[in-house]
């Protein structure tokens, strides 16, 4: 039997101390999260690979795709730690339910997030996600992104306090900017047309 062999990986070029949006999903638009255990394992593997090289400022996983934002500290390591996030959350899922083959379509993306108005509408129109795509009707009730850490309810440790406190005056502030684009679903033009590009 031929033996497949695995593709190369393709290094992304990471500046330092440069926030970066970094996302998947899974191959053929399928689940990746399939029970409660995946996503917290998953979020295991984020602060065993990535929270060394970079400072995680949001996430979202969703059944289907997951959101990171991150600063980037160790510019050379960011590619090889996603890589050994992926490739271990692969095997795990693979044994767990008995499946073979990829679960990730391709290699992870980055993207730079270039300004301060462009990260602010990326934080919210991420946290967003499960009341934009229908799964929560109110996003605390999502466990799986660390908007419950930017409004001050749970302590979790995957999120940056101090960037908080430097935009938003009060968790109310940041709870009523996230709601106010769930209200009107509108973005700055550039935003929306770079968000948009992600759902193709």
């Amino acid at each position: 039997m031929h033996k497949e062999e695995p593709m190369p990986r393709r290094e992304i070029p990471f500046a330092p101390d440069v926030y970066y949006h970094i996302y998947n999903r899974g191959n053929n638009r399928e689940a990746i999260f399939f029970e409660p255990d995946n996503y917290l394992y998953f979020l295991k593997k984020v602060k065993k690979y990535l929270v060394p090289v970079a400072d995680v400022l949001v996430y979202c996983l969703m059944p289907t795709h997951y959101h990171i934002v991150a600063k980037v500290c160790q510019t050379s390591e960011v590619s090889l730690a996603m890589m050994k996030l992926s490739v271990s959350y692969t095997k795990a899922i693979n044994k767990k339910f008995q499946r073979v083959g990829v679960l990730f379509q391709g290699q992870f993306q980055a993207k730079p997030v270039v300004n301060s108005t462009y990260l602010l509408n990326l934080c919210r129109y991420i946290h967003a996600n499960p009341v934009k795509d229908g799964i929560v009707a109110d996003i605390s009730q999502w466990q799986y992104s660390n908007y419950l850490e930017w409004i001050g309810e749970r302590d979790g440790t995957l999120v940056n306090r101090e960037f908080i406190a430097e935009y938003f005056d009060s968790s109310a502030d940041y709870r009523k900017f996230v709601s106010d684009y769930l209200k009107s679903r509108q973005l700055p033009e550039d935003v929306r047309i770079y968000l948009d590009s992600l759902e193709k």
